[in-house]
């Protein structure tokens, strides 16, 4: 891991593939504005159904090529049994006072799988942890100035959505990179039922965002703060 490096935005999520999924096109759209982007995966998905930890790690630096990420790495909690804890929110603290991220991107809520439920709050505490100048941490304190919450596939009404109309296909290319757990195999159970495929998946909900702004393809956010507006008619959209 690159000690010396600087972020613009960081996205933390559970596994490889988690981030690609809900925020890939935001986070390739940054890219493309010239921010230099990261994401941090807490666990290896050594306990997946498919694949295995260095399957899923050659994947995820196919995957970081396609969007153009300038970090990467693994913190190798347990897949499958990632709990948040003193210990996992240092490990994350640690990343985010290296990194120093102006804007954060977590998971939302309470969700199916356990390890992403625990990825949202291991994160929030982490970049919070991560200000405090007494813990045993290293480096300078640093708290990103932003938390947004990647709520694409639950059923919430957003905050905001980003349209990702121009990054959408590249968003599935990155995806498509995790082939041990995307493609198609005759007998083995659908990891995005009652999708046919993730692709489909994808395609029905960025499209369904991206109908709520106006646009093609969109992925769907929330803050937890109230939103301050100097001049409302700098708002953007359009209410008929």
């Amino acid at each position: 891991m690159n000690d010396e490096i600087q972020l613009d935005a960081l996205a933390i999520a559970a596994h490889r593939d988690d981030t690609e999924i809900v925020s890939g096109g935001t986070i390739i759209k940054l890219v493309d504005l010239g921010y230099k982007v990261g994401i941090l995966d807490l666990t290896a998905g050594e306990s997946g159904s498919r694949g295995d930890s260095e399957t899923r790690r050659k994947e995820a630096e196919a995957a970081a090529a396609v969007i153009g990420l300038a970090f990467r790495h693994n913190l190798g909690l347990p897949d499958a049994g990632l709990f948040d804890s003193q210990e996992n929110a240092l490990e994350v603290a640690r990343i985010i006072c290296r990194t120093r991220p102006q804007l954060v991107i977590l998971p939302y809520g309470n969700q199916r799988h356990p390890d992403h439920t625990a990825a949202g709050a291991i994160g929030y505490r982490g970049c919070f942890l991560a200000g405090l100048a007494k813990l045993p941490i290293g480096g300078e304190p640093h708290r990103p100035r932003k938390i947004i919450y990647s709520c694409s596939f639950q059923e919430i009404r957003p905050t905001f959505v980003v349209d990702i109309t121009d990054q959408f296909q590249r968003k599935c290319q990155a995806v498509a990179c995790y082939k041990s757990q995307f493609e198609e195999t005759p007998g083995r159970r659908e990891v995005y039922p009652p999708a046919r495929n993730i692709f489909d998946f994808m395609e029905i909900q960025n499209r369904r965002y991206g109908y709520m702004i106006g646009a093609k393809y969109g992925e769907a956010f929330f803050q937890k703060e109230m939103l301050a507006v100097v001049n409302p008619l700098d708002l953007p959209g359009k209410s008929i």
